[in-house]
Order: C-alpha cells, then sequence, then structure tokens
C-alpha cells in the first residue's frame, strides 16, 4: 500500500516541478477529441518543445496547492490536460488556441503565466502575440525605422537640390 502512495506522491511533485518550471502552462479540456486529433495536437506541442499530459485532478490539485496556485483549482473538473512551455512563454497558449479554433471539441480552462494564475481572457491575449522570433523581428523593424526614414529624407533632399540645379 506504501508503494501506492509513493508512487502518487512522486507524480504530484512531478506535476508541481512543471509548474513551476515552465514559463507559461495551459489547462484544457479535451473532451470529445478523437484519437487522430489528440495525435496531431500532441505532434504541434512536441515540435515546439511543449509537454502535454494527462493527469488525475486529485493528483494535479495537490501539486497545485503544493505549487502556491490555488485558485487553478476551479479549472480541475472534467477531463484536463496541461500543456507546460519551459522555453516559450507564447507558443502554449498560441498552438493550443490555434487548435480549439479548429477543433469546436478542446477548451481552453484557463492556465499559468510565469508563476501566477491567469485568465482564460489573459490565455488568448497572450496566444494573440507573436513568437519570440516575431517579435524581436518586430523590435528591429522599429528600432530600424528612424534611419531608414533619415535615408528616405536625405535621398529626397539630394534629389531635390539636383533638380533645383538642373532647371
Amino acid at each position: 500500500m506504501s508503494g501506492i502512495i509513493e508512487k502518487k506522491k512522486q507524480v504530484v511533485d512531478e506535476i508541481a516541478d512543471k509548474f513551476r518550471a515552465s514559463q507559461s502552462s495551459v489547462v484544457v479540456d479535451y473532451r470529445g477529441l478523437d484519437v487522430a486529433q489528440v495525435t496531431e495536437l500532441r505532434k504541434q506541442l512536441r515540435d515546439e518543445g511543449i509537454d502535454f499530459k494527462v493527469y488525475k485532478n486529485t493528483m494535479t490539485r495537490r501539486a497545485v496547492e503544493a505549487a502556491e496556485l490555488t485558485e487553478l483549482n476551479d479549472t480541475l473538473v472534467g477531463p484536463t490536460a496541461i500543456a507546460f512551455g519551459s522555453d516559450d512563454v507564447v507558443a502554449p497558449a498560441r498552438i493550443i488556441n490555434g487548435f480549439a479554433k479548429q477543433n469546436d471539441a478542446l477548451e481552453i480552462k484557463g492556465g499559468v503565466i510565469e508563476g501566477k494564475v491567469a485568465t482564460l481572457e489573459q490565455i488568448k491575449e497572450l496566444a494573440d502575440l507573436p513568437n519570440y522570433d516575431g517579435m524581436v523581428s518586430m523590435l528591429l523593424s522599429v528600432l530600424q525605422a528612424p534611419i531608414r526614414n533619415f535615408a528616405y529624407a536625405t535621398k529626397a533632399i539630394s534629389e531635390q537640390k539636383e533638380e533645383e540645379q538642373g532647371a
């Protein structure tokens, strides 16, 4: 009997460690998805380095209490799966939200963003953000804009002076 309890404690510790180590976690209800759809979702998440697991709600509740995320207990009703993203904050929310738009059966319940419980609205806002590479690209574009505008202005001035000298 103590061996079973020991295994359950290990699972609870594993879940709590994943919540602590992940940049963002998304809790979903996967009821209604068939095997092919779940396999496709798992593949998309795995390609981004996201861990997607189904745990018993009782184990997850204990792990949530250990990780001091007790506000998440309300979402732990019915079939629950959790996507843990340790590298990219945006990736779990983006992939699951995109998949949920294609498959009505997948429902986002809530999640955790950088150690704080997030609402459904916050998860969806996070999902709309570009990934890390997209954000870096946007930043570089913003940084280059003044230089580009300066170059256009100097070119316009030089063309105007050439026209004046030619006339």
